[in-house]
């Protein structure tokens, strides 16, 4: 079935450079990365340099003044890829905007290029140790000591904590809570070890620790108190980014086992063959194209600036959800050999489980939902 999404020529031709980009610069390399625990920074420079980051930033700072289709076939062909370890898309899609949105014009130009180009990465600090979903009793502060804040806490499971040049931070200003920049090499910033996951392995995960650290005044992003607001306005899209790439992994999943079902055999024939395994794979087929259709609509609607919070919200639970499932349904088709590391789908049944819980648990997503109902 033809998708909904308008693609032109100028989309396909990028896709293929994506593509490619992902099969010679990732794939390659990846387990590789994986018992590194990171991905070199170099990587993020090629990516930059086939214009895979930022694109959608205006030219005058460093991107190509494209539409979000050119994003979300990164994600996909990321996620195609098998890729869970370089976070582009957290780069691209989550925290990019913020600077797109918020930053004034100074700020824009001293930050926006060097996140195009690839030579600087970007995080941003939202959880911490004590906190979770509930950013408004966060505890990291930020003192007005006037043409500075000085800053002091800590943050936990920051992706691309460690190779992070620049880090939205969320703190408590007053009773309010602000954005601020804060910028590697800033004194008193330090970054704690790196966390170890049951999945993800090549993305960097780690605490972040600010010990009276002077972050001027210019680094305030948007207006102070504002920062609740902000984060709000930008989860819709982050967590589209993160549906599209669920859609995509499942497919990869069910392409891993369709090939294994039609050469593993068990009783003298393929184990594709038996009624329930033919069965339970055309419901995993239906379904996924199902939810392929609806994140398509919802991309139609952000396109337009008309996507809601609870229609992201239902994406981001429906297909998050679903690719937990469906790779878990896969893997059991594999038997013991879907145990096993060397088996692709191994590794995706651990990336998989982390997907319901950040950029909103599935049960935040519920009650956003709930919400939009008038319950």
């Amino acid at each position: 079935m033809k998708r909904a999404l308008p693609f032109t020529e100028e989309h396909e031709s990028f896709r293929h450079i994506v593509r490619k980009f992902f099969e010679t610069e990732v794939k390659p390399y990846y387990a590789e990365w994986e018992k590194a625990g990171i991905v070199p920074r170099e990587v993020w420079k090629k990516a930059g340099q086939n214009g895979l980051l930022c694109s959608d930033f205006p030219e005058e700072y460093g991107g190509s003044g494209v539409d979000f289709l050119y994003n979300l076939i990164v994600n996909e062909e990321s996620a195609r890829a098998g890729n869970s370890g370089f976070f582009i898309s957290l780069h691209n899609d989550v925290i990019a905007p913020y600077l797109s949105h918020y930053a004034n014009e100074e700020q824009k130009k001293r930050w926006m290029p060097g996140c195009a180009s690839g030579d600087k990465i970007l995080a941003v600090a939202m959880t911490e140790p004590g906190t979770g979903s509930d950013l408004m009793n966060i505890k990291t502060k930020a003192e007005d000591k006037g043409d500075y804040f000085l800053v002091n806490g800590s943050k936990t499971f920051i992706s691309n904590g460690q190779l992070a040049d620049y880090v939205i931070t969320v703190v408590k200003t007053g009773n309010s809570i602000s954005l601020l920049m804060i910028e590697d090499g800033m004194s008193g910033f330090e970054r704690g070890k790196r966390l170890e996951k049951i999945g993800l392995k090549a993305q960097d995960t780690s605490e972040l620790h600010f010990t009276d650290v002077k972050v001027p005044k210019e680094n305030l992003l948007g207006k102070k108190g504002n920062g609740f607001r902000y984060l709000m306005s930008v989860l819709p899209k982050e967590r589209m980014s993160l549906a599209i790439s669920s859609v995509e992994a499942t497919y990869l999943v069910q392409d891993l086992t369709l090939r294994y079902l039609k050469e593993r055999e068990a009783f003298g024939k393929k184990i594709g063959s038996f009624q329930y395994i033919r069965f339970k794979m055309a419901e995993l087929k239906t379904e996924l194209e199902m939810a392929r259709a609806f994140c398509d609509q919802a991309v139609l609607a952000l396109l337009k600036d008309e996507l809601t919070t609870a229609e992201a919200s239902m994406c981001k639970y429906y297909a998050t959800e679903m690719q937990k499932r469906h790779t878990d349904e896969c893997l059991q088709f594999f038997g013991g050999y879907g145990y096993m590391l060397e088996y692709p789908i191994a590794r995706a049944y651990l990336d998989a489980r982390v997907q319901t819980i950040y950029a909103g648990t599935s049960e935040i997503m519920k009650e956003i939902i709930a919400r939009s109902l008038g319950l």
